[in-house]
């Protein structure tokens, strides 16, 4: 009977501790965590090859291929995967040469000399499987874990689980170089998380982010707008007693207000050496090389200012044809 009692005197404590905060702006959710174990990294880059080379041409050295080059799969297999269309040809090999690299005997093919000579660098996970065939889909279950929509993305759980080190830039970066996964924004966005944890689309331009230059003649006033903005904002968010949207509404407006000095610096990258700017492939005849070359230089800025998560799309092509 103590013990029952105890527990409901516990649960009537935690609804009135829960509902002082009603109301109220909540604790910062993107504020620094402690991780639960110590932590390898502080940032992810995540690089969306999207129309790479397949896995065999790559990193994935398949020597069946070779055995049955040119030969009908049903019979040299003995079995066969329904492909999306029905369609059946014949067993083809890659076109390109594979060699063991570095002391770890890492399998790459010669369409990457270079990557090759620090394939001990290099962590490659050969064991993840997709049961989508259909672009949108499978994107969704790449960013996500799962083939529907809704679910939270990975830079979204990333900032959940760690926070954020800059309170003048998102937490999680999305540097848009011009193709967006197919599934649209779905795939960086927070799902059941609060919305602040979604991710923030800067465009490969002079102005990364839309509307966040300042159009009032003063700071003084467009900060006297943003408090209205806020105190408007904090009585919705007291009579709704409290809801993730407006809060990360709120929030959203500040970041934005921090954005306007931050952004400029981190875009301007004429601080970089002329030798950095080439190791990037800044000075790259081919435009989308350019534009590539500027996300991952502008990634690794990111990382140095504390943001957690960067994702980077690749420029519009045709490379999977």
């Amino acid at each position: 009977m103590l013990k029952w009692c105890a527990n409901g005197f516990g649960a009537v404590a935690l609804s009135a501790l829960s509902a002082e905060g009603r109301g109220k702006l909540s604790i910062d959710p993107m504020a620094p965590k402690p991780p639960h174990f110590p932590p390898k990294a502080k940032s992810v880059i995540f690089l969306y090859m999207d129309g790479a080379p397949s896995h065999v041409d790559t990193f994935d050295y398949k020597p069946v291929l070779e055995k049955y080059n040119g030969q009908d799969p049903r019979t040299a297999i003995g079995k066969l995967e329904r492909t999306q269309f029905d369609n059946i040809g014949t067993v083809l090999k890659s076109q390109w040469d594979f060699k063991q690299h570095g002391e770890c005997g890492h399998w790459i093919s010669s369409l990457f000399p270079h990557l090759a000579g620090v394939a001990d660098d290099l962590a490659m996970i050969k064991s993840m499987t997709s049961p989508f065939a259909e672009h949108t889909s499978a994107n969704y279950f790449l960013h996500t874990g799962s083939g529907f929509q809704g679910r939270p993305s990975m830079g979204a759980w990333f900032g959940y689980g760690l926070g954020t080190e800059n309170k003048n830039l998102p937490g999680f970066v999305v540097l848009n170089g011009g193709l967006i996964p197919p599934g649209g924004l779905d795939c960086f966005g927070s799902g059941f998380l609060p919305a602040t944890y979604q991710g923030s689309v800067f465009l490969p331009s002079e102005n990364p982010i839309a509307n966040v230059k300042r159009t009032e003649p003063s700071d003084s006033l467009q900060r006297n707008k943003l408090d209205l903005i806020r105190s408007l904002d904090e009585k919705t968010l007291s009579h709704l007693q409290g809801d993730p949207q407006v809060e990360a509404a709120i929030r959203n407006y500040e970041t934005a207000y921090l954005m306007q000095s931050a952004v400029p610096e981190l875009t301007d990258l004429r601080g970089e050496t002329e030798a950095t700017k080439k190791l990037y492939g800044l000075d790259s005849t081919f435009k989308n090389t350019q534009t590539f070359a500027k996300q991952c230089l502008i990634a690794r800025r990111l990382v140095e200012r504390g943001v957690r998560f960067i994702e980077l799309t690749c420029p519009g092509g045709n490379g999977d044809r």
